[in-house]
């Protein structure tokens, strides 16, 4: 299988190097472990545009749910490789907002694997979804090329 997403539509990366506890008794990374990466990559995402604070995680009495997470295995990652996730925002709607991912082996420069996800934002007490905040959006839009807005 080939990459399907171009690195050129994104500008967040985020290195990280393979533990010991990630590979299994394949010598290989997890498939488990990619979304552990997809996460981590979100989160220094959103604090880089400064949507999260810089320390901790707290959104002002709402949260964000993972409402899909997808990945397409490409090649394997091995024990102490060097990884960059590649993150955008690919769409924003009223309540919902959808990542794309990118994961290349730096040494080699392969692409590994490829992701997305749909995260939505909700009242934590009622858990019903409410809309994204403005400052949100604006973050985005202004860190962001393409990104397809569905308002409504």
């Amino acid at each position: 299988m080939k990459p399907t997403k171009s690195k050129k539509q994104f500008k967040h990366t985020y290195d990280l190097i393979v533990k010991f506890n990630e590979v299994d008794m394949l010598h290989i990374v997890n498939n488990a472990v990619y979304f552990n990466y997809f996460e981590q990559a979100r989160i220094k995402y959103a604090k880089d545009l400064g949507v999260l604070p810089k320390e901790g995680i707290t959104f002002n009495g709402t949260a964000f749910y993972m409402a899909r997470n997808e990945i397409d295995y490409l090649k394997v990652a091995l024990f102490e490789d060097k990884l960059r996730i590649y993150t955008r925002v690919s769409y924003i709607k009223h309540s919902s907002f959808g990542f794309e991912h990118i994961i290349q082996n730096v040494k080699t420069k392969k692409i590994i694997a490829e992701g997305s996800g749909v995260l939505v934002h909700v009242n934590p007490l009622t858990k019903k979804t409410v809309p994204l905040s403005e400052n949100f959006v604006k973050a985005v839009l202004k860190y962001e090329k393409d990104v397809q807005i569905s308002r409504e």
